[in-house]
């Protein structure tokens, strides 16, 4: 794939099932688990820390995965990591965070660096995630700055998982297409 680009020795390494969009382009220390998907236009730079993604994670169209590099004033950085069974909306910004697992990040949402985003949470389109903040699990943010607006409901809880799971079948269906060409 010519979309995967070495940096400084280091070169995106894919786990098994995993659809990378021919227009993304992902460069350096990157790690993709199984079953995930990477759409058109992403952008993601593992060059100066890593960024690992996690199983049956999708990232979609135009979305923005950086890191933050380490040095004497930052210490080890922030480097991007994504738990498993995580929805990143189109046009999200992600920048040396964490996101645990069963997470929906909507549309053009920013997650700024050292933020920590536990596991089932939603942020809404267009959220602001301010540096170092922590999303407590259970809960919907919202707003620039991002702020907890709700507990999830039960239905919410379970459209989590489905929705990854969907992209795991959409993303199936891409490679099929592929394989047939």
């Amino acid at each position: 794939m010519d979309n995967l680009k070495s940096f400084k020795g280091n070169t995106p390494q894919l786990a098994a099932g995993v659809f990378v969009d021919f227009s993304a382009v992902l460069y350096g220390e990157i790690e993709i688990g199984e079953d995930s998907s990477i759409w058109p236009l992403v952008a993601a730079r593992g060059d100066v820390n890593y960024i690992k993604i996690g199983a049956r994670t999708n990232i979609q169209d135009g979305s923005v995965l950086h890191v933050t590099r380490k040095s004497a004033n930052e210490g080890k950085g922030y480097p991007l990591i994504i738990g498993d069974d995580v929805t990143v909306g189109h046009n999200a910004m992600l920048h040396g965070c964490v996101l645990g697992d069963r997470i929906l990040v909507g549309m053009s949402a920013t997650i700024m660096d050292g933020a920590i985003v536990e596991n089932d949470v939603i942020v809404a389109a267009g959220s602001l995630v301010s540096p170092n903040k922590t999303l407590e699990s259970g809960y919907l943010y919202r707003g620039s700055p991002a702020k907890q607006a709700r507990k999830l409901t039960k239905d919410e809880l379970a459209f989590l998982k489905q929705s990854a799971d969907n992209y795991v079948v959409l993303k199936n269906e891409y490679l099929a297409e592929l394989n047939n060409d």
